[in-house]
């Protein structure tokens, strides 16, 4: 998932730190109640801005590390400014944590990196999953960006995993970040009348897909992954988007404790339910405070094998546990596009 800067109109810096705060604010009061942190101590939370840039991204790595002398990291948000900044944490061997990078090479930059979020790959068998077990769909068509290394990632894993499971890939057309006609692309899957079309790209793209779709006639359930979580994805694709199914890292909707009380505070905030991004960054908080705490002390490498060590770490997103590459096993969610709002289908395992 990369679909957000940390400055500019389309982030929400605020709306994270928040997460990141109320995170650290949980995390007293629970730990308050066993006799505080490392004695009663508590986080405190340094903020550089990389301006949505790679390079800015690892500069300000370097200056927190070198300059503020923080004990770990939180961030960051996009893989290709995470892939950036990692190996300069890894090479001062401070733990860092992605809330919402999903490329696979993310956690490859060194044993000090880790993330919250499920990784692209898997999140493209998920989708294949539900459509083949939920959907009971044996065609796929697919509709990729590729100038986008996401799209093309998460079209791949879907492919593979689609076909491995019996079902076939009847088209797989393409398109350019920036393009806002689709209609030659429709109108050659249209004859090929599939069941499903996935659309492995961001919300901008699919809501003007949907929209040329049912324009065009075609008659497919449309699919999606993270990228679509956004409420923009019903306000550009309209009533053509109803009835869509797209993989997320949560649901608003979960019945859990956790997630009510969470979802209650930031509607309280903000107005508006939470977004996967803001529900990872508070889960990368509470994580971090727990291995803090767990180690024993802020000590790189001890927090760094007690953040390897997570086992059954109960998350807004899912229980959590760490595997040997330090992604987090959990099952993701699927959310269908019904009334105008994202509501909870299934949860996937595989």
């Amino acid at each position: 998932m990369r679909r957000r800067k940390d400055t500019g109109s389309g982030g929400h810096p605020g709306r994270l730190l928040w997460s990141v705060d109320r995170a650290d604010r949980h995390v007293r009061a629970v730990r308050e109640e066993r006799g505080g942190v490392l004695g009663g101590k508590r986080m405190e939370l340094l903020v550089e801005d990389d301006r949505g840039e790679a390079t800015e991204a690892a500069s300000a790595v370097s200056k927190l590390i070198t300059r503020d002398h923080v004990v770990a990291l939180i961030g960051e948000q996009a893989s290709s400014r995470t892939i950036a900044a990692a190996p300069i944490a890894q090479s001062y061997r401070v733990p860092m944590i992605s809330p919402t990078s999903t490329n696979v090479e993310v956690t490859k930059k060194g044993d000090y990196i880790f993330r919250v979020c499920f990784t692209d790959p898997y999140q493209g068998a998920v989708i294949s999953t539900f459509a083949r077990n939920n959907l009971q769909a044996k065609t796929a068509a697919q509709l990729v960006d590729v100038r986008n290394d996401y799209s093309v990632g998460l079209a791949q894993a879907f492919r593979e995993s689609f076909t491995k499971s019996g079902g076939r890939v009847v088209a797989d057309l393409k398109y350019s970040e920036g393009d806002s006609d689709f209609s030659a692309q429709i109108t050659a899957i249209r004859p090929l009348d599939p069941d499903v079309l996935v659309v492995p790209g961001y919300y901008t793209d699919a809501g003007l897909i949907a929209r040329q779709a049912k324009a065009l006639g075609l008659r497919a359930v449309l699919l999606g992954g993270d990228g679509w979580d956004s409420p923009k994805l019903t306000e550009i694709g309209g009533d053509a988007v109803e009835g869509a199914y797209f993989s997320n890292h949560y649901s608003a909707d979960d019945p859990s404790p956790a997630v009510r009380r969470f979802v209650a505070a930031y509607r309280k905030k903000y107005g508006v339910a939470p977004d996967s991004i803001a529900a990872l960054s508070y889960d990368a908080a509470r994580l971090l405070a727990d291995a803090i705490s767990r180690a024993g002390s802020t000590e790189g490498k001890r927090v760094r094998d007690a953040l390897a060590d997570t086992k059954s770490y109960a998350a807004v997103s899912g229980t959590i546990s760490m595997d040997a590459d330090r992604n987090p096993v959990k099952p993701a969610v699927v959310l269908k596009v019904e009334g105008g709002r994202f509501r909870f289908v299934a949860s996937v395992a595989l």
